[in-house]
């Protein structure tokens, strides 16, 4: 069996290559035998939307997703795992997040990125503000009662 490789996690205003990210995850890699991606976009909302701006705290973002990360890589058998966020202006269509879990068999990769989409959806330190197409600024967006509700699923019995 080999290694587990620490997970990569960054946090970055600038897009990101979802291609790029899983081959440069499984380049030479022949014991990897699945990949689950998931990629989240800003939405429009209708039409309202015009922008989504993302905050963080630098340095605190990445520790917290990092130890969210380093916890998936102890619960299941993976091969590889990335997490990018992205933060700062973002437009309707264009990425915000990005995990990619690679493992020998499915399972463990799809419910890996499960648990880190749960996680980012619901607990990762990110303010997000609306920015309407009319110009108003809209509210904070907090998270929504079914993402705190999918990620208690993951918890540790005591």
């Amino acid at each position: 069996m080999s290694a587990v490789l620490a997970p990569t996690v960054r946090i970055q205003r600038q897009d990101f290559d979802v291609a790029a990210e899983i081959a440069g995850l499984t380049q030479g890699r022949a014991d990897i035998g699945a990949v689950v991606t998931f990629s989240g976009l800003c939405r429009d909302e209708q039409g309202a939307l015009a922008a989504l701006e993302l905050e963080h705290y630098p340095g605190m973002a990445e520790a917290e997703i990092g130890r969210i990360a380093t916890e998936a890589v102890q619960r299941w058998p993976l091969q590889g795992l990335t997490v990018i966020h992205r933060h700062g202006k973002i437009a309707p269509g264009e990425n915000i997040v990005l995990v990619v879990a690679a493992s020998a068999h499915r399972q463990a990769a799809f419910e890996a990125a499960n648990f880190l989409m749960d996680y980012l959806k619901s607990r990762a330190p990110f303010w997000k503000k609306e920015r309407r197409v009319d110009g108003s600024e809209g509210g904070w967006v907090e998270a929504k009662e079914t993402d705190v509700k999918a990620a208690q699923r993951w918890k540790s019995p005591e």
